[in-house]
């Protein structure tokens, strides 16, 4: 999924979750926690830590990078039929510099978040949002 263009593509789903958080360094913390009580309600057979991983680095950046003043970032969690994880995290910025240039510069403590992402994820993109912004998703097999 490294068009940025191209639409998500078509999953079934067989139960979703979705919240917003604030555009601030806590909602990476904030996030942990809901997506790893979701996934235990749900007794998803992934694996729960390295799904709250992938959570907490892409809010995070989500934070970061995306933030714009009066409004948050959205977290959708979904699992698809066979098990496997959508995990969509939505900002209000409509680009993603370098996402498609292979591996981020690394950077002193930042630059990684990305790069375990996509270590965790079978696959990671993004796609724009309609009407404004992007989401980024990364999809995690449902089984350990």
């Amino acid at each position: 999924m490294t068009n940025p263009t191209a639409p998500p593509p078509s999953v079934r789903l067989v139960r979703a979750w979705a919240t917003s958080y604030p555009m601030t360094p806590a909602a990476a913390g904030l996030a942990r926690q809901g997506a790893r009580g979701r996934l235990a309600a749900w007794r998803w057979g992934g694996d729960v830590d390295d799904a709250v991983l992938v959570v907490s680095e892409l809010v995070a950046n989500a934070a970061r990078h995306g933030r714009v003043a009066g409004h948050c970032l959205w977290l959708r969690l979904a699992v698809a039929e066979g098990g496997c994880l959508v995990v969509d995290v939505s900002d209000p910025v409509g680009e993603f510099p370098g996402f498609g240039a292979g591996a981020p510069a690394v950077t002193g403590e930042g630059g990684r978040g990305l790069l375990v992402v996509r270590e965790l994820a079978q696959d990671v993109g993004w796609f724009p949002r309609q009407g404004q912004g992007k989401t980024v998703r990364a999809l995690l097999p449902g089984t350990g």
